[in-house]
């Protein structure tokens, strides 16, 4: 490989908790990313661009936010006319390759929203032994679109199953179409675990592994320079992982978060409801509008929630294993020096944390910070630790950057290439996060700073403020407290004026009129 070309390789968890890291929590078991944080560079704040999965993962291919890619919410295509960074990489001589989860269309059709992410056609697999792009910018793609067990297996991960002899794939997921008696149904998606009964040589864990280092290695032997993104489904729920995973960790000895007696007290009206044990949302309701992720009760059992959590390190465990074949890899093929390797997630995860499970419109650190840890030996500083803020609509601009190539006006993140390599202590102070789920009625955004984060409700006249210097869980909203107002005034105007930083230019003026 040449070395003036690095290939970038992308790896993601989904939904995996900042705290879920072996080097940071004792509880866990990540031998392998605490290896890459030691060869490489931490950074601790680091933040997703929306808490959902198809916008975000929108953002990490086009370097643009939701709001201005389209893809607004889950459940929203991302059009295929968007510019895309695998592009800009395929015209610079790059192979751009995609496996596992892309999750850039929605699991239904309709006119104008034609999506290849649906059924029955993820199981028609002759459909997909010949499509594997070029898709989003991506000339090679291999993907699949459950979470764990869940009926939506199919495409190129079930081809893979049937070639490597396992035929009766079908009989170790959730039925399609659903059976109400279908042996795999159970409370797991969001509370407890089950044990799965698919031998682990056939997890989508190790199917992505494995055709991760099946491409590096093709590649590699035709010289080209990859862009290859390796996106795992783990650890989203449902909390499903067969052994040895399944009972790796003691559920006794999980640490779940807590709900503390008061704290929404002061918070917007969604949040008090998640106490209730049947709580009424049907005035967050409207045309455009479908099922509103994290809008019901979250109220569980602590023997519950230790069963999640295990299963949930237990999912994490297995993926740090299959990432450590992929660094092996690069080791053997003596492409680690020129292989800049970045690890993150899509968003992040409550595991009991304020009483909430899973995700929503709950903008807490717990669902918008994220693990990230970035590696190049000789380039990025080894056994680093940033503060650094960090937000993964950089990505694509600074993947260009690495490979010494100019980022389109339409980007609009900031080049951090300068901050990884640790040459600049900054390239921005504050990430913005959006988050709109309904067209109207859930419809919100994040400023987090170094010490405070604002958030703002379309049409409401509440919100939250919070100092985490002083309240580092986030108990008590500040939105409210006159003893703020001028830090609320302050950062109010700060917020206009990111909005206004963040405008792209996709094209440049080239004239005076």
């Amino acid at each position: 490989m040449s070395a003036q070309r690095p290939n970038i390789l992308f790896i993601s968890t989904d939904q995996q908790h900042y705290s879920v890291l072996g080097v940071t929590n004792p509880k866990i078991k990540t031998p392998t990313l605490d290896r890459l944080a030691g060869e490489g560079t931490r950074f601790e704040r680091a933040y997703c661009p929306n808490p959902t999965c198809s916008p975000t993962r929108a953002s990490l291919i086009t370097g643009m936010y939701p709001s201005q890619h389209g893809c607004w919410a889950i459940g929203v295509k991302l059009a295929e006319d968007v510019p895309t960074v695998g592009e800009i990489f395929q015209k610079h001589g790059y192979e751009s390759i995609l496996i596992g989860k892309a999750h850039f269309q929605p699991l239904a059709s309709a006119p104008g929203s034609e999506s290849i992410e649906r059924q029955p056609l993820m199981r028609d697999l002759d459909f997909w032994r010949n499509f594997k792009g070029p898709w989003y910018g991506f000339n090679h793609v291999e993907t699949a679109r459950m979470h764990a067990n869940e009926s939506h297996a199919g495409q190129h991960y079930a081809i893979w199953m049937e070639e490597k002899g396992l035929t009766n794939w079908r009989d170790y997921f959730q039925e399609w179409p659903p059976n109400s008696n279908d042996k795999y149904a159970g409370p797991y998606y969001q509370r407890g675990a089950l044990t799965w009964d698919i031998p682990e040589e056939f997890h989508h864990t190790r199917w992505i592994g494995e055709r991760t280092i099946a491409n590096m290695r093709s590649c590699q032997e035709r010289d080209k320079p990859f862009f290859l993104w390796a996106s795992f489904f783990d650890p989203h729920p449902p909390y499903v992982v067969p052994e040895p995973w399944a009972s790796m960790y003691d559920p006794a000895e999980m640490e779940p978060g807590r709900y503390v007696a008061g704290e929404f007290d002061d918070m917007p009206p969604q949040f008090a409801r998640t106490r209730q044990d049947n709580p009424d949302f049907s005035d967050y309701n409207e045309p455009g509008g479908h099922g509103l992720h994290g809008f019901h009760s979250h109220l569980h059992s602590e023997e519950e929630m230790r069963r999640s959590m295990a299963a949930y390190y237990g999912m994490t465990s297995f993926i740090d294993q299959e990432i450590g074949r992929i660094l092996d890899y690069l080791d053997e093929a003596g492409l680690a020096e020129n292989t800049l390797v970045v690890f993150t997630t899509d968003h992040g995860h409550f595991l009991g944390q304020h009483g909430l499970i899973a995700k929503g419109a709950f903008h807490y650190e717990d669902l918008l910070r994220v693990p990230m840890i970035v590696r190049q030996p000789g380039t990025i500083p080894a056994g680093k630790v940033s503060s650094a803020i960090q937000s993964l609509v950089d990505f694509p601009q600074t993947w260009l950057a690495a490979a010494d190539i100019d980022a389109p006006g339409q980007m609009q993140g900031v080049n951090q290439l300068p901050v990884w390599q640790g040459e600049q202590s900054a390239a921005r102070d504050h990430a913005l996060i959006e988050n709109r789920h309904n067209p109207t009625s859930v419809h919100l955004r994040t400023l987090v700073t170094a010490r405070y984060k604002i958030t703002v409700y379309r049409g409401a006249a509440y919100g939250e403020l919070f100092d985490l210097e002083s309240d580092p869980e986030e108990r008590h909203n500040r939105w409210g407290d006159p003893g703020y107002a001028a830090i609320k005034s302050d950062l109010l105007l700060k917020f206009v004026q990111s909005e206004i930083a963040r405008e792209s230019t996709r094209m440049a003026r080239v004239a005076h009129a």
